[in-house]
C-alpha cells in the first residue's frame, strides 16, 4: 500500500508543480521532462546518471543492449537537432532507453529479473525527476522569499571566520585551471553519487537481495527535506548580496576582497525575482557529506576499497571549497548542511535496528541542533558578530560533539580481545 501510494503521489506532485510553474510563467517539471523526450534536454549528465543506476538491476547482456540503444538514440537525436539548427547536446537517448527498459520489464519479464529491473529503473527515474522538481523549487523559493536574510547570516558568519571571503581569494589566486576542476566537481555531484551507488548495489543481480540502506536513500531524502528550509530561511549568498552578481541590489562590492562592515541593526534585504534563495542549508555540503560517509563502508559495514575512500574525500573537499570559493555560500550554511546530513543519515541508517533509544536521541538532537543554529543565525546574529570567538567555539563545539556521537553510534567498532591460544610444546 505504501508503494502504491508513493507511486500515485509522484504524478500528482508533478502536476501540482507544473500548475504553479504555468501560472507563474516558468518551466515546470513536465515541460522539462518532455524536452528530455522530444526536445533539448536541460542536462547531459543527469539522464546518463539515471540510466547508469537503472543498469544496476540488469544482467550484463541486457546492460549492453540497453546501453547500445541509449547511445544510438542519443546520436540520432543529436544529429537531427543539429540539422534543424539546434545545439549539439545529448541526453534524450538515456531517458528513452530508461523508459523502454521499465516498460519491457513490466510487461515482458517475470520473477527476480522483473523486480530487479523495476527497482533499479525506479531509482534512475527518481534521480532524473528529483532534478526537475529541484529546478522548479528554486523558482518557488523566489516567490516565497522576496526579502532575504543575508544581513543576518553575514553577521553570524563572523563566528566562523568568514571562510567564503578567504576561499574566494584563494580560488581566484589559484587560476582558471583549479577553478575549472572545482566547477566540474561542483556540478557533477549526482554523477559521483551514481558511482558510489553503483558500487554499493553491484551484487543485487547475482544475489537478488537489495541492501537495506545505501546512498540513494540518503541523497533523495536530503533533497526532499533540505529545500523546505529554503522558504523558511531565504538567503542568496555572498557573491549576490555582497558581490558582483547582485544585479544592482547588492549591499556593496565586498566579496571576496573585503569583509563588509558590521551592521548592528540588520534587516531583511529586498532582492530580485530570479536569484534562487537556496543557501541555507548548503545542500551541496549535505550531499557531499553523505557521499563521503557512504564511500567509507560497504553496505555490509565492511571497509570500502581505498580508491573509493580517497574519491569520496576528494569530492567532499572540492565541493566544500567550491561552495565557499565561488561565493555561493557562507560558512554558516555549510555547518547547517553538515548537521542536516548527519540527522537524515541517523534516521535512515541500519533500518533493521529499529527506532531504539539511541536512534531517537541522535535524530532528535540533530533536529534540535539544526533548529538552534537557524534561530541563532536569525536572532543572535549581532551577538555572534560581537562575540565571535565564544560564539564560534560554542557552535563548532556542539556540532563536533554531535559528529562524535554520530560516529560512535554508526562507525565505531568495539574491539574484543581474542582469547590467548595455549602454547603448543615443541616436538622432540
Amino acid at each position: 500500500m505504501l508503494v502504491v501510494a508513493a507511486v500515485a503521489a509522484v504524478p500528482l506532485f508533478l502536476l501540482a508543480l507544473q500548475f504553479v510553474a504555468a501560472r507563474r510563467g516558468f518551466e515546470g517539471p513536465l515541460q522539462s521532462l518532455w524536452s528530455d523526450y522530444a526536445g533539448t534536454p536541460a542536462s547531459v549528465s543527469v539522464p546518463w546518471a539515471g540510466l547508469a543506476l537503472a543498469l544496476i538491476g540488469l544482467s550484463w547482456r541486457r546492460r549492453f543492449l540497453t546501453l547500445g540503444a541509449a547511445i544510438a538514440l542519443d546520436a540520432a537525436y543529436a544529429i537531427v537537432r543539429v540539422l534543424l539548427g539546434g545545439p549539439l547536446t545529448f541526453g534524450n537517448g538515456p531517458v528513452l532507453a530508461l523508459t523502454g527498459l521499465a516498460l519491457v520489464a513490466w510487461f515482458g519479464w517475470e520473477g527476480r529479473d522483473k523486480s530487479n529491473a523495476l527497482h533499479a529503473a525506479a531509482l534512475g527515474a527518481l534521480l532524473i525527476l528529483a532534478t526537475k522538481v529541484g529546478d522548479v523549487w528554486l523558482h518557488i523559493t523566489v516567490l516565497a522569499g522576496p526579502r532575504v536574510l543575508d544581513r543576518y547570516v553575514v553577521l553570524a558568519d563572523h563566528a566562523f571566520g568568514e571562510p567564503s571571503w578567504l576561499l574566494g581569494r584563494v580560488v581566484a589566486a589559484l587560476g582558471p585551471q583549479v577553478y575549472a576542476v572545482l566547477h566540474w566537481v561542483y556540478i557533477e555531484l549526482p554523477v559521483a553519487a551514481m558511482v558510489v551507488a553503483v558500487w554499493q548495489l553491484r551484487h543485487v543481480v547475482r544475489t537478488g537481495v537489495w541492501p537495506q540502506h545505501y546512498l540513494v536513500r540518503t541523497f533523495l531524502t536530503v533533497g526532499l527535506v533540505g529545500p523546505i528550509i529554503y522558504v523558511l530561511f531565504p538567503v542568496v549568498g555572498p557573491a549576490f548580496a555582497f558581490g558582483p552578481d547582485g544585479h544592482g541590489l547588492q549591499l556593496g562590492d565586498y566579496w571576496p576582497h573585503a569583509v563588509p562592515p558590521l551592521d548592528h541593526a540588520p534587516a531583511a534585504l529586498p532582492f530580485d525575482t530570479y536569484t534562487p534563495r537556496n543557501c541555507m542549508p548548503s545542500m551541496h555540503t549535505a550531499w557531499a557529506t553523505s557521499l563521503f560517509l557512504h564511500s567509507r563502508r560497504d553496505t555490509d559495514e565492511a571497509r570500502a576499497p581505498r580508491w573509493l575512500r580517497w574519491a569520496g574525500a576528494f569530492w567532499l573537499v572540492c565541493t566544500l571549497t567550491a561552495t565557499l570559493g565561488f561565493g555561493y555560500h557562507y560558512g554558516s550554511d555549510l555547518v547547517a548542511g553538515f548537521v542536516l546530513c548527519l540527522t537524515v543519515e541517523s534516521a535512515l541508517r541500519a533500518p533493521a535496528r529499529g527506532w531504539d533509544r539511541t536512534r531517537i536521541t541522535l535524530v532528535g538532537s540533530g533536529v534540535a541542533l539544526l533548529a538552534g543554529l537557524l534561530l541563532s543565525y536569525r536572532y543572535l546574529a549581532v551577538w555572534m558578530s560581537q562575540h565571535a570567538l565564544p560564539a564560534g567555539l560554542i557552535a563548532v563545539g556542539l556540532v563536533a560533539g554531535y559528529a562524535w556521537a554520530f560516529h560512535a553510534t554508526w562507525f565505531a567498532r568495539t574491539r574484543t580481545a581474542e582469547p590467548a591460544r595455549p602454547a603448543v610444546p615443541a616436538a622432540g
